[in-house]
């Protein structure tokens, strides 16, 4: 098949790269225990601190892929407060930001003991984002007035802020990113508006026996850029198997957009929607945590034929009183334990 309508690959290559302008990307990362880089009142929802790094790689037989690092680190400070610090590096193409957020939380616990978890929590985070487009490699003699042939860069200051609910097995989170209306006069106002405010609303619940070791966990999120009305929606289910050092877990993920393009596909023309398959594998050994996933792109028209892949590696600070796993995973708010 020839694509004589190039409307798709601009819809799938924006996908990444409008990501990429807006703060942290959203990947699969809360899918390998991380919901707090998704959420800020996850942070120090639980009794101990969670230190997280993740690494995203995309299509490594191409120059100037898009690629992502992040690390994380968030704790409960008292009965009732929660702190955090998110520090990440995106890089797509000639485009690249760095930045860091700070978090603070807020935890109402509505239960008499965190074994019969019934809490509401609240988080704001602010962050500093330090945009760049790199025009020094771009052709002089295809004129443009728009290239200065430099390095440009731009800096802006925004917050999210959302709230989450942790209620036994069910769990249900709410953030708004990119709260509030920044220039960044990186790019034309005509591919950069000042609206970048992203709308996040995720759910789980967790599904435990008490004859065997196994703990399942169906979940989805679901994405609305306000200013282009693009949607997102994951659908996720992950299993987890008790073992004697701590747990194995693993898991699929199906992300579909709502909005699709149309192309050629000789005389016909057809629609196609940007979706995406990522199972994950994890490891929770002790204190410490490994999770890799690969994300799959599907459809007939693609970038590439390659897939993202993703690392993820992180060391839980438990009080000894916390290692045994069921308390573990009481305390989290789910019969698991990995939910932030």
């Amino acid at each position: 098949m020839r694509l004589r309508n190039t409307y798709l690959s601009i819809l799938l290559l924006s996908a990444s790269f409008m990501y990429a302008q807006d703060g942290i990307p959203t990947y699969s990362d809360y899918f390998a225990d991380n919901l707090y880089l998704l959420h800020p009142a996850m942070a120090g929802a639980a009794s101990y601190g969670k230190l997280r790094l993740t690494a995203r790689q995309q299509w490594f037989d191409q120059d100037e892929a898009p690629n992502v690092q992040t690390i994380s680190y968030h704790t409960r400070l008292g009965d009732r407060s929660g702190m955090g610090a998110i520090l990440f590096n995106d890089r797509n193409g000639y485009h690249s930001q760095t930045g860091g957020y700070i978090t603070y939380a807020h935890h109402i616990m509505f239960s008499r003991s965190k074994y019969d978890l019934n809490q509401l929590s609240f988080g704001l985070s602010a962050g500093l984002i330090q945009s760049k487009l790199d025009e020094t490699n771009f052709d002089p003699n295809d004129f443009d007035p728009v290239i200065a042939g430099i390095v440009q860069s731009s800096s802006y200051f925004n917050m999210d802020a959302g709230m989450s609910y942790n209620f036994l097995d069910f769990a249900a989170h709410f953030t708004v990113k990119n709260l509030l209306f920044r220039n960044r006069n990186l790019f034309t106002d005509k591919y950069e508006p000042n609206n970048q405010r992203t709308y996040n609303m995720s759910a789980a619940y967790g599904i435990s026996s008490n004859y065997n070791s196994w703990t399942y966990e169906p979940s989805f999120l679901f994405i609305w850029k306000e200013r282009t009305n693009e949607q997102f929606l994951d659908l996720n289910f992950k299993a987890f198997r008790k073992m004697e050092f701590g747990s194995v877990w693993g898991g699929l993920s199906y992300r579909r957009s709502f909005d699709g393009a149309e192309y050629l596909d000789g005389t016909e023309i057809k629609d196609q929607k940007l979706q995406y398959i990522t199972p994950v594998i994890g490891v929770t050994y002790n204190k410490f945590v490994f999770a890799y996933t690969y994300s799959y792109q599907t459809g007939n028209v693609r970038l590439e034929s390659g897939g993202f892949h993703q690392l993820t590696i992180g060391y839980n600070f438990l009080d000894r009183k916390y290692l045994n796993w069921e308390q573990d995973m009481r305390y989290n708010g789910m019969l698991r334990p990995n939910t932030n």
